[in-house]
């Protein structure tokens, strides 16, 4: 028997269109509706069998759902959540992939209808790649996924949760909204602010330079390949934990430029040293 009779993925990108194929492929779904923008890309999602049925009616896709995955961008979870309060039942479980928590999860939390729960997740199985046409069932299989509870959330609801994406192949792990927050602002949200920002800074020379890199560059910079309007909500609602780190980053840049100009080559092969001790951990 499935484990949710009926699933609604908000938002089919290649986030919410994978975990549409990972759990047709595990047997948790009984029928799975899809929600979107494009009805283009819905259709093509239900051609690829990721979903059962789309509909542009918010209303059809989330009545009577038991489980309903919000996979669009964080700026319209808040606008989304308030669009769909309506028709959730009771005992519906909602859940996001989203990469901020924070605060957010707080807001949305105190929006859900009596009866019916919210837990925030994030599955850290993205790709610069977007879309459906990279949509995979086994995106999921060996990644961790950061699930944040609350003090108001149900202990059965966590448990439902969890045991869904280990079904999907997660590795679990329970955090505080927060802390998820300060974490990922470092080793992912600031690092795609830098990645953008040193492809502006070879733009602002000369884009013809971009013909000469070579794989070191395109490694560095991969991740700027990343959705735009995905990244900017992102870093909008983590701008706190960003703003520190980038004004720790510019202190680490006025010590490299001064070591520079003093010509001090020892402290700069330390440094770097230091650097690749750490990246060695990874």
């Amino acid at each position: 028997m499935a484990e949710f009779n009926k699933v609604s993925i908000i938002g089919v990108g290649l986030i919410g269109a994978s975990f549409g194929l990972a759990i047709k492929e595990k047997g948790l779904a009984g029928l799975i509706y899809g929600f979107g923008r494009n009805e283009e890309n819905l259709k093509k999602a239900r051609e690829r069998g990721i979903i059962d049925q789309y509909s542009m009616e918010i209303k059809e896709v989330c009545s009577g759902a038991d489980l309903i995955v919000l996979a669009t961008p964080v700026g319209v979870f808040v606008e989304m959540v308030k669009r769909i309060i309506p028709y959730l039942k009771d005992g519906s479980i909602l859940i996001d992939v989203g990469s901020v928590k924070g605060r957010l999860v707080y807001e949305i939390e105190s929006m859900m209808p009596q009866g019916v729960h919210y837990l925030g997740t994030h599955p850290i199985a993205g790709s610069d790649k977007s879309g459906i046409d990279n949509a995979r069932a086994e995106l999921f299989k060996g990644a961790r996924c950061i699930i944040t509870p609350t003090e108001k959330t149900p202990e059965e609801v966590s448990k439902r949760v969890s045991h869904l994406w280990r079904e999907l192949g997660c590795q679990i792990e329970f955090m505080d909204p927060y802390k998820h927050d300060e974490i990922y602002a470092a080793v992912s949200h600031f690092p795609h602010v830098v990645a953008y920002e040193i492809m502006k800074t070879i733009g602002d020379i000369d884009s013809e330079y971009i013909r000469y890199a070579g794989q070191g560059f395109r490694d560095t910079t991969r991740i700027a390949l990343s959705s735009p309007e995905l990244w900017r909500d992102i870093v909008i609602y983590n701008k706190e934990n960003i703003l520190k780190l980038l004004d720790l980053f510019s202190k680490n840049l006025e010590d490299i430029k001064r070591r520079l100009r003093e010509n001090d080559a020892d402290a700069i092969k330390e440094e770097f040293a230091r650097a690749q001790e750490l990246r060695k951990r990874i």
